[in-house]
């Protein structure tokens, strides 16, 4: 994976290595191969891969978001439009399509989705880790309709990455709605009393606060504000339903 580095920058750290990085290198590979194609051609935009940075979050938001479009069969447009307007409100334009042509090529190739999983878990945050699941309950539910192969999929790599039943119940609550969701999203029960629900609130706004994952940057706390709101709104609902100051 070496000669991969000087393609890369000093945007990758420890995703150069182990599954992530192999995965990402075959993607890569393909650009050289295709940049090979298109000098031979005439192209004056050859090298896509030399000039494109990849940080270790986004290496693995790519690699599961490919493992859970492939868990029910073909990828379907709603979800690449998913990903490119989540990429493009979060990196910009630019980064966005050469993030989503490395996504198109690795969903040509088997995640080995414990094996990956077990490299993010050993590198990662916890907060950071809960914000990618965040993004999965967000791309399965791209088209409006539960998938429950996705959700599987999802529940697997929530396991996998070490994230408690409870944390995943709250962030699917945030998209897959019913009458108790916004109790699932501050793990607490519609039975809470009002001195609970203030308690559930405060400490799951603590936990998802964005400053949790400051260190990957303004893109990914935007991203994390995002369901932060999500937080902040189910409690909001519970206090105009219950009549609570």
């Amino acid at each position: 994976m070496t000669k991969f580095a000087k393609w890369l920058g000093g945007g990758l750290g420890w995703a150069l290595g182990g599954p992530v990085g192999a995965i990402l290198g075959f993607a890569l590979g393909s650009f050289v191969d295709e940049a090979e194609v298109t000098v031979q051609r005439g192209s004056s935009n050859p090298n896509f891969a030399k000039r494109h940075n990849v940080n270790d979050f986004t290496a693995s938001l790519l690699v599961l978001s490919a493992a859970v479009m492939k868990s029910d069969g073909i990828p379907k447009k709603s979800e690449l439009d998913y990903v490119r307007n989540f990429f493009i409100r979060q990196f910009g334009e630019q980064k966005a399509f050469q993030d989503m042509l490395l996504l198109k090529e690795m969903l040509k190739r088997d995640i080995p989705v414990h094996q990956v999983c077990a490299q993010i878990k050993q590198f990662m945050p916890l907060a950071s880790r809960q914000q990618l699941i965040h993004y999965l309950y967000g791309l399965s539910n791209a088209d409006g309709h539960i998938h429950p192969l996705e959700i599987s999929t999802i529940e697997q790599i929530g396991s996998y990455l070490g994230i408690a039943s409870a944390d995943m119940n709250s962030m699917k609550a945030m998209y897959y709605r019913d009458a108790k969701s916004d109790y699932k999203i501050l793990e607490i029960t519609e039975s809470a009393t009002e001195e609970e629900i203030k308690k559930a609130y405060r400490k799951m706004a603590i936990k998802f606060h964005p400053d949790k994952v400051a260190q990957e940057g303004a893109e990914v706390q935007r991203a994390a504000t995002e369901k932060f709101k999500k937080v902040q709104q189910a409690y909001e609902n519970i206090k105009k339903r219950r009549n609570i100051n």
